[in-house]
């Protein structure tokens, strides 16, 4: 890219950086020692503040990034995760946005905890929790490598290195100083220059081809060099079974996944009623709901302005895609309307990726501390106070995401964030189904629950072909590929349900009649809610 690309561009990264880190210095100010201010900022967020933020949180660069490059790639078989993805909000809204909101306070545990023995069910809730957040923070952090990758050309590994730690040391001082209020108005104001700079592209993409739709689908085929194929289901999940059952796979984690997210769940907790936590979610679905739909348009506009073949030169796994679009769109490599437009989008992104890994790391930090320190501490004179120990852990889940963002740097981004939706969906929504409508679950129930989705899910990533036995592996030099589909979802989901459902049966605990009672009323009528 020039320099022109690259100054502009830097500038609009740097005014970003300078807004987010002026609102947190501001929100510092404010009262931060509680624990219901830093991990829920005091509750006093309106629903439509918070569907801004939910949306905020939930169009990550997966979904900016990823999916469009998918598409352009791709073809119909790429919109599996746009469809996936607001589906998925249905079953949030339905089974659990509200019932969430009135049995917990902070974290996933809180809900589980209601009506088990508290210690062991919040440590394999910590747990699950913590290890789902990582998963999600290293695809924004490979979003942010392409990304700097591209503005500089493509050939700095050592830029893109340094622009992962960045992304992590900033994610730190946005977490340990300014909790879930400064989170939250960062998440509002990303949401809000996604939207808009979503919209914009989409318009252009349209006018370029007379608003007519047909056209753009056809050319996108023509440019492909798949032809009619590109427009039909199969190209990447078509063939034998096995590419098969990985498109079951990834449907299914991409559906229940949201559900068992922990940054999306922390966020019901932010508004002060489960009323407002349900039309929270109804805001967010709208805001969602248009921006996927609009990732197709980028994404077929992609294939058809830029060229598949373009696209997948610039980046293997089309994570560049929008941005390539954007520089032709405004008039080509060199045009000052193309550097204007590609700075621009360049710079959404980015701020998409700084909003998230906050949210994450906020949400990771509060299962730290509130379920596995809380849990694991021994009262020997005065204990650290919860707060201290998030910021704490903040700083080494920024380090451990940062290790794994540099080395899955060159993996789609949409795909990466696929593996924790699976994880999600295995290890944390059994759990809370399970917790919320079963009156015979115990304790023992809710741990086999969560490690029995856990383990099987995090052991079939490990031995597939995501981390090795393929050129595009994550150590493409190794093979100790055992289990063949790349999204573990279709064994390791049945298998959290199983393993809950086990453990209950076998286990010799009587279920609390009464607690589990107190948490229906509470769950469904808001009655003692906190």
């Amino acid at each position: 890219m020039t320099g022109d690309h690259q100054t502009l561009a830097l500038l609009l990264f740097s005014a970003f950086v300078a807004i987010t880190l002026a609102i947190t210095t501001w929100v510092s100010r404010h009262r931060q020692g509680s624990a219901e201010e830093f991990y829920a900022g005091g509750r006093l967020f309106s629903p439509m503040e918070n569907g801004f933020a939910i949306a905020g949180d939930y169009m990550s660069a997966a979904s900016f990034l990823g999916i469009s490059g998918l598409i352009a790639l791709f073809g119909y078989d790429g919109m599996l995760y746009s469809v996936g993805f607001l589906v998925a909000w249905l079953v949030v809204l339905f089974l659990v946005a509200e019932l969430v909101r009135n049995c917990g306070r902070f974290t996933l545990a809180d809900v589980v905890a209601a009506r088990m023995r508290e210690r062991p069910v919040r440590i394999a809730a910590g747990t699950s929790s913590v290890t789902v957040s990582v998963l999600y923070l290293v695809a924004q952090m490979v979003g942010a490598g392409s990304l700097v990758a591209l503005l500089l050309g493509g050939t700095s590994e050592a830029a893109q290195a340094w622009t992962v730690i960045g992304v992590g040391a900033l994610m730190v001082i946005y977490v340990s100083l300014g909790g879930m209020r400064a989170t939250t108005w960062i998440q509002i104001v990303k949401a809000v220059l996604l939207l808009g700079g979503t919209v914009a592209l989409t318009v252009l993409v349209l006018l370029r081809f007379h608003g007519d739709f047909d056209r753009l689908l056809l050319t996108a085929a023509e440019r492909s060099g798949h032809g009619e194929a590109f427009l039909a289901p199969g190209l990447s999940y078509g063939g034998d079974w096995t590419a098969r059952f990985d498109f079951i796979s990834l449907g299914l984690a991409l559906v229940l996944g949201t559900a068992g997210l922990p940054h999306i769940l922390s966020r019901f907790y932010t508004v002060p009623t489960a009323r407002a936590a349900r039309r929270s979610v109804v805001w967010a679905i709208g805001l969602i709901g248009g921006f996927y739909l609009m990732t197709i348009v980028l994404g077929f506009g992609a294939a058809a302005i830029v060229g598949t073949d373009a696209v997948r030169g610039s980046h293997a796994s089309g994570n560049t895609a929008v941005p390539l679009l954007a520089l032709d769109l405004g008039g080509g490599a060199g045009s000052t309307g193309g550097t204007v437009l590609f700075a621009i989008v360049a710079a959404i992104a980015f701020a998409t990726i700084l909003a998230v890994v906050a949210g994450i790391t906020l949400a990771s930090s509060a299962s730290v501390a509130h379920d596995l320190y809380a849990s694991l501490r021994r009262p020997r004179g005065k204990p650290r106070s919860e707060v201290a120990v998030a910021r704490a852990a903040a700083v080494g889940i920024g380090a451990v995401a940062i290790a794994l963002g540099l080395l899955a740097r060159d993996l789609n981004v949409a795909f990466l964030v696929g593996l924790a939706f699976a994880v999600a969906a295995s290890a944390n929504l059994p759990v809370l189904l399970y917790s919320l409508f079963w009156r015979r679950f115990t304790t023992r129930g809710a741990v086999w629950a969560v490690y029995g989705g856990l383990i099987p899910a995090v052991v079939l990533v490990l031995l597939s072909p995501v981390v090795s036995g393929s050129p595009e592996s994550l150590f493409p030099g190794a093979d100790f590929q055992l289990f063949p589909l790349q999204n573990p979802g279709l064994f390791s989901i049945p298998l959290g349900f199983l393993a809950g459902w086990l453990g209950t049966v076998t286990s010799g605990e009587v279920p609390d009649e009464a607690r589990h009672a107190e948490t229906e009323v509470r769950a469904l009528t808001g009655a003692g809610a906190v």
